[in-house]
């Protein structure tokens, strides 16, 4: 079960007005209203998902469906790490011959 928030709604309300009416970055403002810019940043896209009507452009993600897309995630990183291995080991050869 979620705790409490320790923000009123109103503060909240307020936390994202000012994010959408002000040119600084959601990290400043965050930082400058002693929240989490995690925090923030969930409370502005709670706000859009609520004027959309609850609708999302999306339909959401099943639990199967979002453990599948962290673990090919994963791999998409693993991946571009090997790759990036094999180029330097593939650069580090073709000067190691070319000497």
């Amino acid at each position: 079960m979620a705790r409490p928030s320790q923000y009123t709604e109103q503060f909240r309300k307020d936390a994202v007005a000012l994010v959408r009416s002000s040119d600084s970055p959601l990290r400043q403002i965050a930082r400058d209203l002693g929240v989490n810019h995690e925090t923030l940043r969930g409370w502005v896209r709670a706000e859009e998902r609520r004027e959309a009507g609850g609708r999302s452009a999306e339909p959401e993600l099943t639990s199967s469906e979002r453990d599948e897309l962290r673990k090919l995630r994963a791999r998409v990183r693993e991946l571009e790490l090997e790759k990036d291995i094999l180029r330097k080991a593939a650069q580090y050869f073709a000067k190691e011959m070319g000497h």
